[in-house]
């Protein structure tokens, strides 16, 4: 009787540590293919950083996602360079994949979730609600809207609303203007200005005659798209510019990429900032 009431609790244990064994044999450690910047930035603040292996260009904070392998920019995402870092699930935007690359990730067994992105204060939020159930990591959004209310609390808007211009840049042979609807448009409006430039959406290549009209209180560009154009001296030297409010004062505000226009956790440190430059 000793040695059976012994035995059967000490079989019970290997079966079970057998079972466990074959349960993390059937499900391989999850490995991320993020393409898009802002989901990017969505999971490390989740704490899934440790599990994205390959990002697109835009996912370039935090820092230590630039280390990581590239797979290209948005649409122009293959499958064959997707695949090659062996992921088992796919994410990003709707507008970060064509549907047929979408459908060869799929038949190749891994599973893509792509989610709609709302350029607005209840849209980031949403959005970082949807990824964290994506990965069962909900527990940690109240912080993270907790964190976003308050940097958006501490956005101090100018007493008067500057017409502001946003100029996306690649060296003066690529430059276009941030048009109604854009993100751009968006933030410019939630830090306290006014986009100068309206009658269209999306955007459009930037004209001489476009700027005059605008005249702009303010321009507004990446620090990357400054930095092509040889810095503030460069730009000033556009046609068009010297004419503007902007120009003949000098108001330029640079700011990061991503953190400008990515409507992601740090949405609210983006809106503080460029308020704090627009009431300067």
């Amino acid at each position: 009787m000793k040695t059976r009431s012994f035995f059967l609790p000490k079989a019970g244990l290997l079966l079970l540590l057998l079972l466990t064994g074959l349960r993390s044999m059937a499900a391989p450690a999850t490995r991320i293919v993020s393409l898009n910047g802002t989901i990017s930035e969505i999971l490390c603040q989740l704490g899934l950083q440790s599990h994205v292996v390959g990002v697109d260009v835009t996912s370039t904070y935090p820092a230590a996602l630039t280390k990581l392998p590239k797979v290209g920019h948005n649409r122009n995402i293959s499958a064959e360079g997707v695949l090659a870092l062996s992921p088992t699930i796919v994410v990003g935007t709707t507008e970060s994949l064509k549907p047929e690359v979408a459908s060869q990730l799929k038949s190749a067994g891994v599973t893509v979730q792509l989610f709609a992105q709302e350029y607005s204060v209840a849209g980031t939020k949403k959005l970082i609600q949807q990824v964290a159930a994506a990965f069962q990591a909900s527990a940690k959004v109240p912080v993270l809207i907790k964190q976003l209310d308050a940097d958006l609390a501490k956005a101090h808007k100018p007493a008067k609303t500057p017409k502001v211009l946003f100029i996306y840049a690649r060296g003066t042979g690529t430059m276009m203007v941030a048009g109604q609807g854009t993100p751009l448009e968006k933030v410019i409006g939630l830090a306290g200005g006014q986009n100068a430039a309206t009658g269209f959406t999306d955007f459009k290549p930037l004209t001489a005659e476009a700027l005059v009209a605008a005249n702009p209180d303010v321009l507004l560009l990446f620090d990357s798209g400054l930095e092509s154009l040889g810095g503030k001296a460069g730009l000033l030297k556009v046609p068009g510019i010297a004419q503007t409010t902007a120009g003949r004062t000098g108001r330029v505000v640079e700011m990061d990429g991503q953190l400008l226009s990515g409507f992601g956790p740090r949405l609210g440190l983006a809106t503080s900032e460029l308020a704090r430059q627009l009431s300067q």
